[in-house]
């Protein structure tokens, strides 16, 4: 099972990335673009997702998969439940998101294009 720390771990690897706690709840950004979030009892993780994708995401894994709620709708955003998807995955959601939100150049040294 995933974890807040094995996030944490990853993330803090990723070039320009700090964390904060906002309202008791702990997000990963690059600036103040939000990366990664976690809701308070740490179980889900928001992370930066294409938003026209995102609706073929869950529907292929609902189980693992939700829509943002409420207003996170406007955003390029998804959520996952985190004790459902092994390190591999997670590594694979929090680089592809923290790609997202650094320039192309900055990804692309770390293996984006």
């Amino acid at each position: 099972m995933v974890g807040i720390d094995d996030v944490r771990r990853l993330a803090l690897t990723l070039p320009r990335t700090t964390e904060a706690l906002v309202r008791d709840r702990v997000k990963f950004r690059v600036g103040r673009i939000v990366y990664s979030a976690f809701a308070h009892d740490e179980t889900l993780m928001g992370f930066a997702f294409p938003k026209h994708e995102r609706q073929a995401l869950v529907d292929a894994e609902p189980d693992k998969f939700l829509l943002p709620t409420g207003g996170d709708l406007r955003y390029n955003w998804c959520v996952v439940r985190l004790g459902v998807i092994d390190d591999d995955e997670m590594r694979e959601l929090v680089f592809d998101a923290w790609s997202m939100v650094v320039p192309k150049r900055v990804a692309a040294e770390h293996g984006i294009r």
